[in-house]
């Protein structure tokens, strides 16, 4: 295991889908570790394989002293939402109100290609949403309402890790299915 560098906003891997994993091997399994021991060590609620690099559908998340994963998630939402701060590692130091569902059933497999369901409300439900936008191409940012959306990005463009340098994007060590690239 080894913590990852985390990409920041404006690297352009935080606003590409990532490719879905098709093959559940040692690699799979070495990057859910580093994603994880990244996430603690930041620390964070959770951590897509984007943010550092890798543009896999891999999330890991830490809530309520649960750690855990999800590979390739389908999310079903409740139409109930909460409203409240969130932040992002990607965006270190800054947090803005965001509307999410109170209510989350994330459906995927696990590192060994299991079948996984997690429900989840309050903050797993946003961590959750919150990290399948990753692997979506979302940035939080891009969820805040127009006003909030305007002061985010005058916060991140004051930041002082804004202009930072961006590093190369990581090939993936997994074979990509014919036409995917």
């Amino acid at each position: 295991m080894s913590i990852q560098p985390i990409r920041l906003f404006g690297d352009p891997v935080l606003n590409t889908p990532a490719l879905p994993v098709v093959d559940y091997d040692k690699e799979l399994r070495q990057l859910v570790a580093d994603l994880t021991e990244t996430m603690l060590d930041a620390p964070g609620s959770g951590l897509a394989a984007p943010q550092i690099g890798v543009s896999l559908r891999v999330f890991t998340y830490w809530v309520d002293d649960v750690v855990g994963h999800l590979i390739n998630p389908s999310l079903d939402l409740s139409d109930e939402e909460q409203f409240g701060p969130e932040g992002c590692l990607s965006v270190p130091g800054l947090t803005f109100d965001c509307v999410r569902s109170e209510r989350v059933i994330a459906k995927g497999m696990n590192m060994f290609g299991e079948p996984v369901i997690i429900e989840g409300t309050a903050l797993l439900s946003r961590a959750i949403q919150h990290e399948t936008d990753h692997l979506d191409g979302i940035v939080f940012i891009d969820r805040l309402d127009k006003e909030t959306r305007k002061a985010a990005m005058k916060a991140i463009r004051e930041a002082e890790w804004a202009g930072d340098p961006v590093p190369q994007v990581k090939l993936s060590p997994h074979a990509l299915r014919p036409g995917l690239g």
